[in-house]
């Protein structure tokens, strides 16, 4: 196994556009949301200053197909709930990060993730309870093969 390229980040807080979906591709249906939203806004033509970030909520169950899909966008000041489309304050946060080049959804996130809990396991952070996050880097329509950076929540 190669060694895991770790970074720690403190997040800082974010104002941050919501889009939800339940099911058994809420990743797909959630982005679609967002997209039907943030595009006609302008809010996907700067994504180094409008950044993307997901997250299962809730989590697979055993023995169900359905959980959900949250992705966020973060937004600015002016930006207010429309529709679907919620808004949130997230107070931001320290994490591990590391990078995951997808190819196959359903073996590199989950393996990137085991990885980096196993980096926990033997550093000097501990895990901690705020929200964890997958930061969608590049173009967004594409849930085939992209780059997302893994947020671990930590304290030290």
């Amino acid at each position: 196994m190669s060694e895991l390229d770790v970074r720690i980040v403190k997040l800082e807080p974010m104002r941050v556009a919501s889009a939800h979906a339940l099911g058994e591709s809420p990743e797909q249906d959630a982005i679609e949301k967002l997209i039907a939203w943030a595009r006609p806004k302008g809010l996907l033509e700067g994504p180094k200053r409008h950044r993307v970030f997901g997250f299962n909520n809730p989590d697979p169950s055993p023995g169900s197909p359905n959980y959900g899909y949250e992705f966020w966008i973060v937004v600015g000041p002016g930006v207010e709930p429309e529709g679907e489309i919620e808004v949130k304050e997230f107070p931001g946060g320290l994490y591990a990060v590391t990078r995951c080049e997808v190819k196959s959804p359903w073996e590199d996130i989950p393996g990137t993730w085991k990885r980096l809990a196993a980096w926990l396991e033997d550093s000097k952070y501990r895990w901690s309870p705020h929200q964890w996050l997958e930061e969608h880097l590049g173009p967004l329509e594409s849930l085939e093969q992209f780059v997302l950076d893994l947020y671990m929540p930590i304290a030290e």
